[in-house]
């Protein structure tokens, strides 16, 4: 770790959530300072959270499980895990709900067949790996989908079905959570055709050369912040509720359904570029 180390808080940083990463990282920050190690005062929003991951100076970031396991490039070390005010999930689970649109008469994922499916990211668990998982349970084939949209976010294929350039999406639990009460007519007009099966939720990770005086001191710093009355609105904000510590051995599982389910075709002639893949 370098002199000019990194964070990021950018898989979760709707508009209307900013405020609350500000004041989330912060108080990690002071708790860092106050331990003599070396933090920046603000998030780094200039990039992209995939070169944010890469980064070696990377002290504090969330990153999506799937690429963390997938990823080869990748050199990351798993702090703690979060545990997000959810229903119908275990603690530091979480699952994406599969949307399409209201006016649809297609009952059941099986008729889906053949039909157009937006993905936030090629290597997204949440838009594509659990999305498959819900795929292989019903013993579909290998080319199951038909045309696959890449469309950058959650927030991107939400706008692709509603638009009906897809018919489909998976989206993350938590950011559907986020967009339903910060932004409800965003979701005007789809409905929840099922759930996929659940899975760990997205970790706050360090570079793997992080010492581990460092990352004792960010699972102290989550910690402080989780008990911080003063912050009680940034955690509501974030539907964050709690955190437990975890390593890269929870994530494991995600790698299996990497390897055994479903895979989907990518249409270049439909694909935007991606930028982010919260």
């Amino acid at each position: 770790m370098t002199s000019t180390p990194v964070a990021s808080l950018g898989m979760y940083d709707h508009p209307g959530q900013r405020a609350a990463n500000d004041a989330l990282w912060s108080a990690i920050a002071r708790h860092l300072h106050g331990r003599g190690i070396v933090a920046p005062d603000a998030l780094d929003r200039a990039r992209s959270v995939e070169a944010i991951w890469h980064d070696p100076d990377l002290l504090f970031a969330q990153c999506c499980g799937y690429p963390l396991v997938a990823d080869p490039d990748l050199a990351l070390r798993v702090i703690a895990v979060p545990i997000y005010a959810l229903p119908d999930c275990p603690p530091g689970r979480h699952y994406s709900r599969i949307l399409v649109r209201t006016e649809d008469p297609a009952s059941s994922l099986a008729a889906f067949a053949g039909r157009r499916v937006a993905i936030n990211a090629p290597l997204s668990n949440t838009g594509v790996n659990l999305l498959r998982a819900a795929v292989a349970q019903i013993g579909a084939p290998q080319d199951f989908f038909g045309p696959t949209i890449v469309t950058g976010s959650h927030r991107a294929s939400i706008d692709a079905v509603a638009s009906g350039r897809a018919d489909i999406a998976a989206i993350y639990a938590v950011t559907a959570a986020v967009i339903a009460r910060d932004d409800p007519t965003a979701l005007r007009g789809l409905r929840d055709l099922a759930r996929t099966p659940r899975a760990p939720n997205l970790p706050f990770v360090t570079a793997r050369t992080t010492p581990p005086a460092v990352i004792a001191a960010l699972r102290e710093a989550l910690h402080a912040a989780i008990l911080d009355p003063a912050l009680a609105p940034a955690r509501a904000a974030l539907l964050l509720n709690d955190i437990v510590p975890a390593s890269i051995h929870r994530y494991r599982m995600l790698a299996r359904i990497g390897r055994e389910a479903p895979a989907l075709t990518v249409d270049p002639s439909a694909t935007k570029v991606t930028t982010v893949i919260r």
